[in-house]
């Protein structure tokens, strides 16, 4: 499909162009250096377009047997992202750190994803296209809409899944589209400034300026045509039998917390659900560490 013909569809993203496509690379790049090397990338054909991975492993044999992680990222960025994650998870076994079309990112989108039974086969076509037949999904926010959204429609090649303060769970309020809004006007803030309106924000991008500059280049790089997602019903929530492991940050703006952690539990046989303290929408950054031991404990528990 030519670029002309990708940009008549209203539902599917694009860069503004290539100038700005590979800016934004190279600043994803610089991300990608503060965390673990890739020992690979691919791409793998989807019938919603091509999908690129990142590879990880470990090096410890026993490690490389173990059931694998699929990490889905959030929107507006790309598997990047995951750089506070990726040492720790991919020491302990193999990692693939998926690039989702229609974010910005090195996948390239031919046909929108947005609706659950189509991001559903994405996925799993991506999976099978891996030669993946049993991982750990792990998704934040959008990537854990997507997470929850499989596990309630194709299930049948998660181990687990883990969310990390994810959509999916209740219809996205304003607060958190100003939230947004505000964290990224603040990105311009003078360099003095940014250190309070981090803390105040609950906003980790304002203070790694490799991670600031990639966020800044992906707005204005590329054009994101989806809508918001259309939560679960607790009807499909109550289908979900995939062990899983919902961990919000205390101050989160996309859920509330609290609320979730008594409801996802009721309603989701044998799932676990924690609340970080001290974070927002990004307890993966702001407390890689003690996520990433959790994670892993949740992980070798079911393994």
């Amino acid at each position: 499909m030519s670029q002309t013909e990708t940009r008549t569809q209203a539902d599917v993203g694009r860069y503004v162009s290539d100038t700005w496509r590979e800016r934004y690379f190279a600043a994803c790049d610089a991300v990608y250096a503060l965390g673990a090397s890739a020992h690979a990338e691919t791409d793998v054909e989807t019938s919603f377009g091509t999908t690129h991975v990142y590879m990880y492993g470990p090096t410890d044999p026993v490690a490389q047997s173990r059931t694998p992680v699929v990490l889905v990222h959030g929107a507006g960025s790309c598997s990047a992202m995951w750089y506070p994650n990726t040492p720790a998870l991919s020491a302990a076994r193999p990692v693939y750190a998926i690039d989702t079309p229609g974010d910005p990112g090195r996948s390239v989108q031919r046909e929108a994803i947005h609706q659950p039974e189509r991001a559903a086969q994405w996925l799993d076509e991506t999976l099978a296209a891996l030669g993946l037949e049993r991982v750990h999904l792990v998704g934040s926010s959008y990537g854990g809409w997507l997470a929850l959204n499989q596990a309630h429609r194709r299930p049948d090649r998660l181990a687990s899944v883990t969310l990390l303060d994810p959509g999916g769970l209740e219809k996205v309020g304003l607060r958190f589209f100003v939230w947004i809004f505000v964290s990224l006007f603040a990105t311009f803030a003078p360099k003095a400034l940014r250190p309070r309106l981090a803390a105040w924000l609950e906003q980790p991008v304002l203070i790694v300026p490799e991670l600031r500059t990639m966020v800044r280049l992906g707005v204005r790089a590329y054009r994101i045509r989806r809508p918001a997602p259309l939560p679960l019903s607790e009807d499909e929530l109550s289908t979900i039998r995939t062990p899983l492991y919902l961990l919000l940050g205390k101050r989160s703006l996309l859920v509330h917390p609290h609320r979730q952690v008594e409801r996802v539990p009721r309603l989701i046989a044998g799932a676990r659900a924690e609340i970080i303290s001290n974070t927002g929408h990004g307890p993966q950054i702001d407390h890689a560490d003690a996520v990433n031991r959790r994670m892993l404990s949740f992980m070798d528990s079911l393994d």
